[in-house]
């Protein structure tokens, strides 16, 4: 995963929304819920077990 990629989660976000998008990284990693436009911080391998698949890479 990188920053700008769209991904489905396992699981819907309170708003009703299933898709996210990576705004920021590092040792923690922002991600915007593209229902609501929350920001969520987690920490990486937190991440990894909420994404179901990748929706778009950015190049």
């Amino acid at each position: 995963m990188e920053l700008g990629d769209t991904f489905e989660a396992k699981k819907p976000h309170p708003c009703g929304a299933n898709r996210w998008k990576i705004v920021g990284t590092g040792a923690d990693w922002k991600i915007r819920c593209l229902g609501c436009g929350r920001i969520v911080v987690l920490l990486p391998d937190e991440l990894s077990k909420r994404i179901k698949r990748v929706l778009s890479k950015e190049a």
